[in-house]
């Protein structure tokens, strides 16, 4: 349910950033494929190139923070499954 729920966003920003990048003067095909794979990170960098910087890196910055958060919940789930719990 969760991937799938990843998943529909990064289509939902791919639409976005498809349709705006040519109102803006820039490739829809490389946006779409960056916010395909790269979801939120890419609409921030995105937002930032297009001079919307504050939104730009607010979205931005939460993206990575979420990452790094989910990175070290799955490191800590391998470390309690391969027994280096907190004994």
């Amino acid at each position: 349910m969760e991937g799938s729920f990843g998943l529909l966003l990064n289509i939902v920003i791919t639409i976005y950033l498809v349709i705006d990048s040519r109102k803006h003067g820039k490739s829809p095909v490389l946006w779409g494929i960056l916010g395909f794979f790269f979801g939120a990170i890419a609409l921030g960098i995105y937002l930032i190139k297009t001079d919307r910087k504050v939104l730009g890196w607010i979205i931005t910055i939460i993206s990575i923070i979420g990452y790094i958060v989910l990175l070290l919940v799955i490191l800590l789930g391998v470390a309690l499954i391969m027994g280096g719990g907190f004994s």
